[in-house]
């Protein structure tokens, strides 16, 4: 969550980076509970959402901030 508790992505954007890095990394990632995961397992999506997330959030600002720029 960005400063102010505004929010960057919306939280399905967050969802679909989430079950797409799981299936890269052929972890059986369901909607719901997934009490039957690993530690390691857990561990392995966030890791790869955490590198992969900041690059997606710094585009999206620079594509945000590109837009905005009116010489202020």
């Amino acid at each position: 969550m960005a400063r102010g508790g505004k929010k960057l992505l919306p939280a399905h954007a967050l969802d679909a980076f989430k079950f797409e890095v799981a299936q890269e990394l052929g972890i059986p990632l369901r909607r719901g509970d997934n009490g039957e995961l690993t530690t390691r397992d857990a561990g392995a999506i966030g890791g790869r959402i955490g590198g992969r997330m900041v690059r997606i959030l710094v585009r999206y600002a620079e594509s945000s901030l590109a837009g905005k720029s009116d010489g202020r």
